[in-house]
């Protein structure tokens, strides 16, 4: 009893250091490791980590996890040791049946990068099942005086267990008339049968009870036991005999329920009752193959009643026996082995081993989306399956191993264009005809920061009235951006310029949300006529993306200027204007002129003079556009020595403003040349007068012949770039010429009714300029002058009233300059 232990002990050893070996063992560098059934929850079956080149640290960082191919998990990862441990029951014979092989396929996957290993567990089986037989007790019927050597197939044992644990041999109790012998079968199947080593007698023996255990080679050994009672009967003296012992049929899977697949066929040697036959299927047939197939019992014809799997179950063996109708029964048996030809009726399915992950719009070729696998039920070529991506999608299949298939980025991705695609994957099999099935799989592109906010325009004109309210818009900008979410949120911000040697800020604001810009304060068209507003537009995105523009905002004049006099030079300082004139005077004589000057532009600039009042409305008049003041009729005695009259002067603006101006004239007697008077006195001014006349005709000239060669270049500009420019008198290199100081000159020839002049303006509109403007008047040729004018609204007039008052009487030109300061 000693020795048995101990040989029992030294067999398990070996066998725990063979689990040991295999438990570690790698082929081709896919792990596989091997492992017993029915192992306890949490048994080691190996260091995951360590097989796979993983780090501890590596399991949480990287996302692993398990997939069983199999449905349920019967492992899991231990995530502190990294090890792959037993999770559940694992039963071999509910697993794989009776194959010979039962593998168990496990996919890790791990993320950031996106990988997947295989491994493979076998399990092996252990002897854990017992033989079984179906029924319990076995009865036959035996003929007395059947000859010696007579078999009787008898019903063979079930062992769930594969290989060395299933059955391996049968035991008969002892009895002198039978004996038990092996029939040895294809795929290593044994058949008992009983043989008839004596004559019977049923005279001596009616009833024979036998036992027939079945043992199997596991260790220890299991068995299975079941009776046999043999009834001894009177002589019915042949056996019914199949033509063929074993009979071999190979048929489609796909056949129809009532084709006949195979007829058997027995003849019996007796006459009468004792030949008839009846066919029937063997009593340990079980009923899935009841189920399946149905045996005429006159003709011996099998048919099919259910439908056949080449999956499920390749090959079918079926017992038949068939009987005569002879005192006693004797029956004969033969075995109908049905062996199935796979057919195509399998779609090949697609498998997500992982789900897909959004995918940057960046992301590099190659970058790895999803995981995916391809299985067939079928077999052979049947089972052959092949993946192919619709085209038109920047993705690809990268095979892996076994149907595996990595689905990664091939091409540029661009979210603007496709937010999310949809890939189609088709799977065929080789079969004929080749079957396919397809999945949809959704990828969404993650949005990057690759678009810049884009204006509606590249410049916007804005016009906007003086005088206007503080804090009302002016303009709204408005940007877009293709990008989305945060990517896609604009904020506006003025970038810093000086106006003025401002800084723009202190004129406008905009709001940073929807882009409208407002005043801080209004505008005065004669201080600031046009000034540009830089608008920046910039994403939320990292690194943020922005994008300018420029508003031009050009200010319109109104008319918030009245005239103002600037002679006589008694009514600029707020008093009368006194005047004489001799009483010899004719019709047409000039009395005195009135000049005033708008600050406004245009039409808001243009001034008329009106007699308002006098004391004698017939004897002067005033000219509407020039303010001279001369006689109607010739004066007479009987006229006031003192006359007066009321000079009103109006605007042409909307609406209008006005001024007036008193003019007093003393008429005298005994002055005869007044005018010629005033000639001498022009011709005799003051040395200081000469001086400044002398400066006036300079500059005139100068400026004049300024004016005909920037005439006579820009001229020939026009007639060069009119072909490619809508405008040559201002056309502008890069719209940027406010920017470069004395370089801008512009003449303009304005007809404001009657008075004629032309106007050239020098330097920055932005900055301190010159402006130097000629008058030419309609009145009489037979006088001319030259008179400097600064139309401000901070002019001190007082400078020149001197050489006004010289230069009245020839007055036929007026030369402006003004100084913007």
């Amino acid at each position: 009893m000693t020795k048995t232990i101990g040989y029992r002990d030294w067999r398990w050893q070996a066998l725990w250091w063979q689990h040991f070996f295999l438990l570690w063992s790698t082929i081709n560098g896919q792990t596989r490791y091997s492992i017993p059934e029915e192992l306890k929850q949490g048994y080691l079956v190996g260091n995951l980590a360590k097989d796979l080149g993983l780090g501890l640290s590596e399991i949480f960082d990287r996302k692993l996890r398990l997939s069983s191919e199999a449905g349920e998990q019967y492992f899991s990862v231990d995530a502190g040791k990294g090890e792959l441990v037993v999770n559940d029951r694992i039963d071999r014979e509910a697993l794989c049946g009776q194959s010979a092989s039962c593998i168990l396929p496990l996919k890790i996957v791990t993320e950031n990068p996106l990988q997947l290993h295989r491994i493979e567990v076998e399990i092996r089986d252990i002897n854990d099942n017992s033989p079984i037989f179906s029924i319990e007790e076995r009865s036959l019927k035996i003929a007395e005086f059947t000859a010696t050597g007579s078999r009787f197939p008898l019903e063979t044992a079930q062992d769930q267990d594969v290989g060395s644990n299933s059955v391996k041999s049968y035991t008969l109790s002892k009895d002198e008339c039978f004996s038990l012998r092996i029939k040895e079968l294809s795929g290593n199947r044994k058949v008992p049968e009983l043989v008839i080593e004596k004559s019977l007698d049923r005279e001596k023996q009616s009833v024979h009870l036998l036992l027939l255990e079945a043992l199997d080679g596991g260790n220890p050994v299991k068995t299975g036991t079941t009776k046999i009672v043999v009834t001894v009967l009177d002589n019915n003296d042949n056996v019914p005999v199949f033509k063929k012992p074993f009979y071999n049929v190979t048929i489609h899977e796909n056949n129809v329920a009532g084709s006949v697949i195979v007829k058997v066929e027995a003849t019996d040697a007796d006459e009468g009752v004792n030949g008839e036959i009846a066919y029937a299927f063997a009593e340990h047939t079980p009923q899935a193959l009841l189920s399946i197939f149905h045996l005429h019992s006159g003709t011996g014809d099998i048919s099919l009643v259910g439908p056949l799997d080449y999956e499920s179950n390749q090959m079918h063996e079926i017992d038949i026996t068939a009987r005569d109708k002879g005192v006693p029964e004797m029956e004969g048996h033969c075995r109908v082995q049905v062996t199935l030809i796979d057919i195509n009726d399998n779609a090949p399915e697609i498998v997500l081993t992982s789900n897909p992950n959004p995918v940057r719009e960046d992301a590099a070729r190659g970058t790895v989306v999803a995981l995916i696998s391809a299985q067939d039920h079928d077999s052979g070529n049947n089972g052959k399956v092949t993946l192919k991506l619709a085209k038109g999608f920047p993705f690809s299949l990268k095979p892996s191993f076994s149907n595996n298939y990595a689905l990664v980025t091939s091409g540029a991705l661009d979210r603007e264009s496709f937010s999310e695609y949809n890939i189609e994957i088709t799977a065929t099999d080789s079969g004929s005809p080749p079957l396919s099935s397809k999945i949809v799989i959704p990828v969404s592109i993650i949005d990057v920061n690759d678009n810049r906010p884009l204006f509606t325009q590249p410049f916007y004109n804005v016009y906007l009235k003086e005088n206007g309210v503080p804090g009302s818009i002016l303009y709204s900008v408005s940007a877009s951006d293709l990008d989305f979410g945060e990517n896609a949120k604009i904020s506006y911000s003025i970038l810093d310029s000086k106006v003025q040697g401002v800084s723009v800020s202190s004129y406008v604001y905009i709001n940073s949300d929807n882009g409208s810009i407002y005043s801080m304060h209004s505008f005065d068209y004669e201080k600031l006529k046009v000034f540009p507003i830089q608008v920046q537009a910039k994403d939320q995105g990292s690194p943020s993306l922005s994008s300018n523009t420029t508003v031009h905002v050009f200010i319109l004049d109104q008319n918030d200027n009245a005239p103002a006099v600037i002679y006589p030079s008694s009514a600029v300082l707020g008093s009368l204007s006194h005047q004489r004139m001799s009483r010899s005077a004719k019709v047409g004589h000039l009395v005195t002129k009135v000049t005033a000057v708008d600050a406004d532009s245009g039409h808001n600039a243009w001034i008329s003079y009106k007699l308002a009042e006098a004391t004698d409305a017939s004897l002067f008049t005033v000219n509407l556009y020039t303010g001279e003041v001369r006689t109607k009729r010739a004066a007479s005695e009987q006229d006031d020595s003192s006359q007066r009259l009321l000079i009103e002067i109006k605007d042409d603006g909307e609406p209008m403003q006005s001024a007036t101006v008193t003019v007093s004239i003393m008429l005298e007697d005994g002055l005869h040349e007044p005018i010629l008077d005033l000639r001498q006195k022009t011709a005799e001014p003051s040395r200081k007068t000469g001086r400044i006349t002398l400066y006036l005709i300079l500059s005139l000239a100068s400026v004049s012949v300024l004016s005909l060669v920037t005439f006579l270049i820009l001229a020939v500009k026009c007639m060069r770039n009119s072909s490619s420019s809508g405008s040559c008198c201002m056309r502008r290199s890069d719209c940027d010429n406010y920017k470069n100081p004395n370089r801008n000159m512009q003449i303009q020839l304005n007809t404001d009714g009657p008075i004629k002049y032309v106007e050239v303006l020098g330097g920055d509109m932005m900055s301190q300029s010159q402006s130097f403007r000629s008058c030419m008047s309609p009145m009489s040729s037979e006088y001319s002058d030259f008179t400097l004018i600064k139309p401000s609204s901070t002019t001190d007039f007082t400078e020149v009233i001197s050489v006004l008052d010289a230069s009245l009487p020839d007055s036929t030109w007026t030369f402006e300059s003004q100084q913007v300061r």
